[in-house]
């Protein structure tokens, strides 16, 4: 099982998946415990705010590094908005300039989505830091394949990581029910399906309920 010490990077099997739910999940568990935790969202495309929906569901300090206008990859909507590409150093002295003990890094998408400057992707910060990885994944059909790959991918490079379901329904279904007995690799639970809807103390008490940290 990974360790949660100092950065640790959270990315999906896909867009979509709960990552930011997921990530609040995370530093709501390791708070409860009393470690430190900060959130860091590397780069936010469209209109949404995962920076700030994972701090007012955990309770811990997020910000974002980047943002562009267009929901498309980082690096793709940094260059239709001609902005400044997100360098990869850039990044990893946010995460090795932390004050907490640990620093939840949200990825944007997919593992090997391109994220700024050169096409760097978050296997090639977590490889940069040497930092583990939680790996979000979908509970239905299709699950099993990509989840495969995304684990392979960062084995390949020699990063550890573990698998989170981001969101597990209320009434799961025949492919569900048999891909939580499949699904590869180390798991760290599952995630309820509208988990962040809930208020920011009912979500904070069911995280420990939800992963095993």
């Amino acid at each position: 099982m990974i360790e949660f010490d100092g950065p640790v990077i959270v990315t999906g099997t896909d867009t979509g998946v709960g990552k930011t739910v997921t990530t609040a999940a995370i530093a709501a568990q390791l708070l409860s415990k009393g470690t430190t935790v900060e959130v860091v969202k590397i780069a936010q495309t469209g209109d949404d705010d995962d920076a700030a929906t994972a701090g007012r569901l955990s309770g811990a300090p997020a910000r974002c590094l980047r943002s562009y206008p267009d929901p498309l990859a980082p690096f793709a909507a940094a260059r239709r908005a001609e902005a400044p590409l997100l360098r990869l150093k850039e990044v990893s002295d946010a995460a090795l300039e932390r004050t907490a003990d640990v620093v939840l890094l949200e990825g944007a998408g997919g593992l090997l989505v391109p994220m700024g400057e050169d096409g760097w992707n978050v296997r090639d910060l977590a490889v940069e830091l040497g930092c583990p990885a939680v790996v979000v994944a979908r509970a239905g059909l299709g699950t099993l394949n990509h989840t495969a790959l995304t684990l392979e991918a960062l084995s390949s490079r020699g990063v550890e990581a573990a698998v989170v379901i981001g969101a597990w329904p209320h009434e799961p279904g025949l492919a569900e029910r048999e891909n939580l007995l499949d699904l590869p690799g180390d798991r760290l639970g599952c995630i309820p399906d509208g988990a962040g809807e809930l208020s920011p103390e009912v979500f904070r008490l069911g995280a420990g309920e939800w992963l095993a940290l």
